[in-house]
């Protein structure tokens, strides 16, 4: 009956809004690409809105943010989400979840598949590696304590190379040579499968790490009549199997 409640009245948002439908500008975190493009599209035919979307990493968006990027509604973890409350960037209320994305692990497609599938195997694949890629984000911040859990971070430091974002891991990765391991957000690594990437895994299960994500209205909104009605639709079962679908919890 809930369920039934709420299809309905997203409907209603959806319909009153066609009529006057407009563009919303939607300021992201990159790692909920794939599934963000797959509810935009749906969400698009429904509504009549264009939902035009600008990628970014966790630090790239506070950047933007603080320079006076304009936006409608702004889509990262729950922490960032908290810091630009705090900035008077985003309100405080109207936040929907959206999911969760766990890291993995990947080699260029033509190179051997390293063992990774326990916390031992991991901490040998990549002390055997020639070179270590991973990004200066919500993925690379996490695997610097990982490494540095493990007695590892030391012997790791020389061999590895960062990047500001996982796009460029990526193209690195499928660039690369010799024993080269790289760290991702899944959801990043299967975009780049069909380009010379291969994914070798999850993290293993003990040591995995789940960043999650949430869209929130930003205060200087230009559409906050339009950013309403597409953050009540990514609150619907549609757009939550669209994430799904995607890879993300």
């Amino acid at each position: 009956m809930k369920t039934m409640t709420l299809v309905c009245c997203v409907a209603a948002v959806l319909w009153s809004a066609a009529a006057g439908a407009g563009e919303i500008k939607v300021l992201s975190a990159g790692a909920i690409q794939p599934g963000l493009e797959r509810a935009v599209a749906q969400f698009n035919r429904a509504s009549g809105h264009v939902v035009k979307i600008q990628f970014n990493t966790a630090p790239e968006i506070a950047k933007r943010l603080a320079e006076g990027y304009a936006a409608d509604i702004l889509i990262a973890p729950p922490a960032v989400l908290d810091e630009q409350v705090k900035n008077g960037k985003v309100a405080a209320e109207g936040r929907v979840p959206v999911g969760r994305v766990g890291a993995g692990v990947t080699v260029r497609a033509s190179a051997a598949s390293p063992d990774i599938a326990t916390t031992d195997a991991l901490k040998a694949a990549v002390l055997g590696a020639d070179t270590l890629v991973y990004n200066n984000a919500s993925t690379g911040i996490y695997l610097d304590r990982l490494f540095a859990k493990l007695g590892i971070a030391d012997a790791l430091k020389p061999k590895t190379t960062r990047y500001s974002n996982g796009e460029a891991v990526m193209e690195h990765v499928i660039k690369g040579k010799g024993n080269e391991i790289g760290f991702g957000a899944m959801t990043e690594i299967k975009l780049f499968e069909s380009h010379g990437l291969k994914l070798v895994g999850p993290l293993p299960a003990d040591i995995q790490n789940y960043t999650s994500y949430a869209a929130a209205p930003l205060t200087g909104a230009t559409a906050a009549a339009d950013a309403k009605a597409f953050l009540a639709y990514l609150a619907t079962p549609e757009a939550k199997q669209a994430f799904v679908a995607a890879g993300i919890e």
